[in-house]
């Protein structure tokens, strides 16, 4: 990681649940427990994110990008049907923080999520390039494919870093 200015131009806000595929800028605000899953090809400079909010949908259908176990096939899916090759996909993490650590027991989500989509991008045989994930301080992030993928992130206590 090195240091860096947050973004300063325009992105696509992708909220909790959300999901977004192109490549333009998009961000997401806020990461505590949640991640940001970034997937990436290189070769076409396009992109996807998910903020995902839990770790399983339980068969859940509806807001797809909330889970983990459906926002990664939602993205693959959006970004093989714009004319991604599948192999050529790379991902990025960010988020995960233990934002209720002090509660003890399994509330852990932040863990959870991000050993989650880990085991899932393990199986979908998509590496994983960059990751800032755990800790406990929330996030944001801003994903710009047409830039090399960059991926740059501002902690809540105001320091910046690029992936």
């Amino acid at each position: 990681m090195k240091p860096s200015r947050f973004y300063e131009g325009t992105a696509a806000i992708v909220g909790i649940g959300e999901h977004c595929i192109g490549p333009d800028p998009m961000a997401t605000i806020g990461l505590g427990s949640c991640v940001a899953l970034i997937l990436y090809e290189p070769q076409r400079a396009i992109g996807s994110m998910a903020h995902v909010m839990l770790p399983d949908s339980n068969g859940r259908v509806d807001r797809p990008g909330k889970y983990a176990d459906t926002a990664i096939r939602l993205l693959i899916d959006g970004m093989v049907a714009k004319g991604c090759r599948r192999q050529r996909l790379v991902a990025k993490l960010v988020g995960g923080a233990s934002m209720f650590a002090h509660f003890g027991g399994n509330l852990n989500i932040g863990e959870r999520n991000t050993r989650t989509l880990k085991t899932l991008l393990r199986t979908e045989g998509i590496p994983i390039v960059a990751e800032l994930t755990g800790g406990n301080v929330g996030r944001s992030v801003v994903f710009t494919p047409s830039e090399g993928g960059r991926v740059t992130v501002k902690r809540a206590d105001g320091t910046c870093c690029e992936l």
